[in-house]
C-alpha cells in the first residue's frame, strides 16, 4: 500500500500551494500526547480510581498469585523447595484422576458437581425472574419493598447460619432428639416414611440434592432479582401503552413486552451462569454432608478439601480444581457461542 501527499496534505486555492490536513493535525497530537490526556483524566477522576485499588488487590493475591502453585498439579511435593524448584512429575495426578485409583471419588464427585449446578440452573435460574416479574406488577410501592427486602434477607446471612436453619428445619437424627417441622410436614403428607424422617433427611442421599436446590433457591433467588427487576423498570412505560392499545392483558404484557426487554439481560446472566456451571462453592456442601451423602453430596470442591487438607495430597486436589476450572472455561466459550450466533447478544 502505497501513500500519496494528498492523504496528509490539502490544497489551499485561495494560496494555491498545499498545507497539513486540519484533521490530521489532531490526530497526530492525540498520539503524541495520548498519555498526557491519560493522565489528565486520571488526574481529573482520581477519587473513582483510588475506589478501585482494593478490587486491585484482591484480584492480585487471591486470583493472580495463586496460580503460580498451579505447578504443583505437575511436581512432585517437597515441603522444603518452592514449587518452582520441586521435581515434575508430568501428568501422573490427572492420570489417577481419570484412570488411577482416584478415579472412582473423582468421577463420581464431577458428576454430582454437574448434576448439582445443573438442577440449580433449571430450577433456581427461572425463580430471579419470575420472583422480578411479581415485584413489577406490585402496585403498592410499601407492599412491594416489604416483599423485596424479606427476599433479600436470607442472602445476608453467612452460609453458616443458613445451613444451621436448614439442619433445624429437618433435624438430623443424630444431632437431636426429633426432627424437624419439615420433616413432620412431609411426613404427614405422605411425601417420605417414618423411618426416613426419624433417621434424618440430610443422613439420606436420596434427598440432599432436593435439600441443596430448594435452600439455595430460598437463600439467593430474591437478591438475584435485583437485575432483571432493574432491567423490567428500565422498559419505557410507552411499550405498555402501545400493548394495551392492541387489547394486550397482563400476561400478554408479560411474553411479548416485558420479556423481550429483559432478554438480554437474561442471556447475559444465564452465559455466566453457565460458565459457573461446575463451580460449586465447598463451603455450603461441607457443612450439610456427611459419610452417608458421599455418593450425592461429595463435588469437587470437597473431593479436593480431603485429599488435600486432610489427606496431604495437593498435587492431586490441584490437578481436580484444575481440570474443574478449564471444564467450566469451556463451558463459558461454548454458552458465549451459541448465545452470539442465537440471539447476537453475549459477553464478547
Amino acid at each position: 500500500m502505497t501513500t500519496k501527499a494528498a492523504d496528509f496534505l490539502v490544497f489551499d486555492e485561495a494560496a494555491g500551494v498545499y498545507r497539513e490536513n486540519p484533521e490530521q493535525i489532531v490526530r497526530d497530537d492525540v498520539e503524541k500526547h495520548a498519555w498526557r490526556h491519560i493522565a489528565l483524566t486520571i488526574l481529573k477522576d482520581w477519587r473513582l480510581y483510588v475506589m478501585l485499588v482494593p478490587m486491585l488487590l484482591v484480584f492480585l493475591f487471591w486470583r493472580y498469585l495463586p496460580m503460580y502453585e498451579l505447578l504443583g498439579c505437575f511436581k512432585v511435593p517437597d515441603e522444603v523447595k518452592p514449587v518452582a524448584d520441586q521435581y515434575f512429575s508430568g501428568f501422573s495426578y490427572f492420570k489417577s484422576l481419570l484412570f488411577g485409583a482416584d478415579a472412582a471419588d473423582f468421577w463420581r464427585a464431577l458428576r454430582n458437581t454437574f448434576l448439582l449446578s445443573f438442577y440449580g440452573l433449571c430450577f433456581g435460574f427461572p425463580m430471579p425472574i419470575i420472583l422480578a416479574l411479581f415485584f413489577n406488577e406490585i402496585r403498592s410501592n410499601l407492599v412491594r419493598s416489604t416483599c423485596q427486602v424479606l427476599t433479600y434477607l436470607p442472602k445476608f446471612m453467612s452460609t453458616v447460619v443458613m445451613t444451621s436453619l436448614v439442619t433445624m428445619l429437618v433435624k438430623q437424627g443424630s444431632l437431636t432428639s426429633g426432627y424437624g417441622i419439615v420433616s413432620q410436614a412431609l411426613e404427614a403428607l405422605g411425601l417420605i416414611s417414618t423411618e426416613a424422617a426419624k433417621a434424618g433427611l440430610l443422613n439420606n442421599p436420596d434427598y440432599f440434592r432436593a435439600i441443596y436446590q430448594i435452600s439455595g433457591i430460598w437463600e439467593g433467588a430474591g437478591y438475584d432479582s435485583i437485575v432483571y427487576f432493574a432491567a423490567i423498570i428500565a422498559i419505557s412505560p410507552t411499550s405498555y401503552e402501545a400493548a394495551q392499545i392492541d387489547g394486550a392483558g397482563k400476561m400478554s404484557q408479560m411474553r411479548y413486552v416485558v420479556l423481550p426487554g429483559i432478554l438480554s439481560t437474561v442471556v447475559i446472566m444465564l452465559i455466566t451462569r453457565i460458565g459457573a456451571l461446575l463451580n460449586i462453592g465447598y463451603e455450603k456442601v461441607l457443612l450439610l454432608y456427611n459419610p452417608n451423602t458421599y455418593v450425592t453430596a461429595d463435588v469437587v470442591s470437597t473431593f479436593a478439601q480431603r485429599k488435600g487438607i486432610v489427606g496431604g495430597q495437593k498435587g492431586l486436589a490441584s490437578a481436580a480444581e484444575m481440570m474443574n476450572n478449564v471444564i467450566s472455561m469451556l463451558l463459558v466459550i461454548s454458552a458465549n457461542t451459541i448465545a452470539r450466533k442465537a440471539s447476537d447478544t453475549s459477553l464478547y
